[in-house]
Parts: structure tokens; sequence; C-alpha cells
């Protein structure tokens, strides 16, 4: 997959990096020019300029990029990149700060597919919620702790198994299920993985990529699930 982070800040690069690990293509948009001098070895490409700007995203790639996250400081310039995100066909993901959260979530949440705090929920949840589709970051327990929600799909690999039959890997616990527009509760072992059930899973950011395999599928087919849906 694709995608354009705006933003080489701390969060922008952390996030910029676990996607690149993850041998995604990666391209940062700042544009301070000092800030970038030391990235002249990075995993991800750049492209010098302001992030609200058309022209410059347009250099970043952005009719080709799947995602665009808007994780700069500055508020504006993330809701006028996604602005422009989302005329591209991009999934978009919006950084705000603590001040302006519950205002954003009323008035811009309907614009952009995800608002997020990443100062709350860390790099891992700004990747989670660029790839999108059927995973979303809830809270980071610890520093190598994550918990998040996974959705059934049509290509998970566990579906029409029930909870006892489930594998999660050694370092994941299973928290919560809750069935298809129902709400959650402890797990009941019978219970079986339908199309659309919801698991909260706590695991360490090392095994999140299996979880999300056992339990959604593959990222891409998380992507395409998670665009066939909005269309």
């Amino acid at each position: 997959m694709e995608f354009i982070i705006v933003g080489g800040g701390r969060v922008g690069l952390r996030t910029a990096r676990v996607l690149a690990e993850e041998d995604h293509g990666v391209t940062v948009v700042e544009p301070d020019a000092s800030a970038l001098e030391a990235l002249s070895d990075a995993p991800f490409e750049i492209v010098e300029g302001d992030g609200s700007h058309e022209v410059v995203l347009e250099e970043a790639g952005v009719a080709e990029a799947d995602a665009l996250g808007a994780l700069s400081g500055d508020l504006n310039i993330n809701f006028v990149a996604c602005m422009i995100g989302k005329a591209h066909d991009c999934r978009t993901v919006m950084r705000i700060d603590e001040d302006y959260r519950e205002g954003i979530y009323q008035q811009y949440a309907s614009e952009v597919d995800e608002v997020i705090y990443p100062e709350r929920l860390g790099a891992s949840a700004a990747k989670n919620a660029l790839i999108g589709g059927n995973i979303r970051a809830v809270a980071d327990i610890a520093q190598s702790l994550q918990v998040v929600e996974l959705e059934v799909t049509d290509d998970s690999p566990t579906r029409g198994y029930t909870l006892s039959e489930i594998a999660l890997p050694a370092d994941s616990r299973l928290l919560a299920f809750g069935k298809r527009d129902g709400p959650m509760a402890l797990p009941d072992p019978d219970a079986s993985l339908e199309l659309g059930d919801r698991l909260v899973v706590l695991a360490d950011f090392e095994a999140l990529d299996d979880v999300r395999r056992i339990i959604v599928g593959s990222v891409a087919d998380a992507f395409a699930s998670a665009e066939a849906g909005g269309a």
C-alpha cells in the first residue's frame, strides 16, 4: 500500500517508520528543510513543502496513494490536507491536539475517515488508522501493549470458528466480544465468529500483525473491505 504522511515531526516520522518497516510505500511531506537534513538515510521518500498545498501533495503522489495521514502539529494544515486527500479518493486520518478534540469530532468527523489524538494512542494507532478497514486502536496500555478492536471480514481465516477454537498468539488475549451491531460482553467460548462480529484484543505490538491476520485477514483485504463498505 502507498501512504502519504503530512508532517515530519515525532508523530509523523514514527508512523512513517512503522509503515516502512512493514514494506509499505511511504512519502513524508515536511516544509522545514532543516528538519529533513537528518533523514537522508530514512526508509521512505521525502517531499519538502506545505502539506496543505495540492501541488505539493501531487508531487508526493496523492493521486496514487491509498491513504493520507495528516499528522503535523498544525490543525489547519491537517484539515486542508485531508480535504485534498479525499478529493483524490484517499483514506484520510487527521491528527488533532487535545484542546480541540471534542469540537473536531462533532464538527469534522464526517469529513475525514478517522480523527486521532496520537499523543494518547501512539504511532501504532496512527498506523492502524491509516491502514483502516477492520481494525481500530483503542488504547496503549504500556510501552509495548495495545488494545485493539477487530472486525471479522469475508476473508477472515477464522470465520465460522467458535471463540474457543481461535489460537491467538501467546502475547495476546481476548478481552471482549460483540456480535454485529450488538453490545460488547465477556467472551463466550461457544460463540461463533460471523461477518461483522467484533473482538477486543490486548496484544504486544509485535503480535498485532498475527492477530490481524487471524481475525481480519491480510492488510490488503482489510483495506479493500473498508473501501467497498464506504462506496
